[in-house]
């Protein structure tokens, strides 16, 4: 795209850090669990047409397509250096999933587009007007009736996830990660437009609680 790039925050925090960021998560977290319960709540069908909005380094998507590759999927960031990584994996593993860039603000794609959009571990790094605004496009972009699923850091689900927290908001900053830990994410899908919205899992992690959030755009034309 051609917009103007918003200011974002890299993986981990910071820009040099990024060739690192899958070495981070496979020392922090229990990373088959967790993306395996992704693709859980996900549950790409047949001929699903499904978008992964930040799609990082490219590994949900990978494990998207292996568990069910008749489903269409497409990728969305705003980091050039992470869609390098990903399409080293995608050539490595010989998958063809196409991967977008964007500025941050309108995504490229028409109304009601998608079956299903997910995100993993992208909405702690934008403040409360990203998170909204991103919000309002992936209901735009989604079908009626189409389907959110949101992994992120969520509310501590103990003293100790709290404490363990802090490792993230110094790297990530406190100001973008203080909705996710008091559990506002919900509200924001909400106050999007989604229904039937509800935390719907989480796994405990070394470095916090990580949420699973679901909800659906309404059909209007229901009867």
């Amino acid at each position: 795209m051609t917009d103007d790039k918003k200011e974002f925050i890299p993986a981990l925090g910071h820009d040099w850090l990024t060739g690192f960021y899958d070495l981070a998560i496979r020392f922090t977290m229990p990373e088959r669990k967790f993306r395996n319960k992704l693709m859980d709540f996900l549950d790409p069908l047949d001929g699903e047409e499904i978008l992964e909005f930040g799609f990082g380094t490219g590994q949900n998507l990978i494990l998207a397509n292996t568990k069910n590759g008749s489903a269409n999927y497409i990728g969305l960031d705003i980091d050039p250096k992470v869609k390098n990584i990903a399409e080293e994996k995608f050539t490595k593993n010989d998958i063809e999933i196409q991967l977008d860039l964007y500025g941050g603000g309108v995504f490229p794609y028409p109304d009601s587009t998608y079956d299903k959009v997910f995100s993993s571990l992208v909405f702690h790094q934008l403040d409360k007007e990203a998170k909204i605004s991103c919000l309002n496009e992936i209901c735009r972009v989604l079908k009626p009736d189409g389907a959110l699923l949101i992994g992120d850091w969520g509310k501590p689900k103990s003293r100790l996830m709290r404490g363990m927290f802090y490792s993230v908001q110094i790297l990530d900053g406190f100001a973008t990660t203080a909705d996710n830990v008091k559990g506002l994410i919900p509200d924001f899908m909400v106050a999007a437009g989604f229904e039937n919205v509800a935390e719907v899992g989480h796994v405990n992690t070394k470095i916090g609680s990580y949420c699973y959030y679901q909800g659906k755009k309404p059909n209007f034309g229901r009867v």
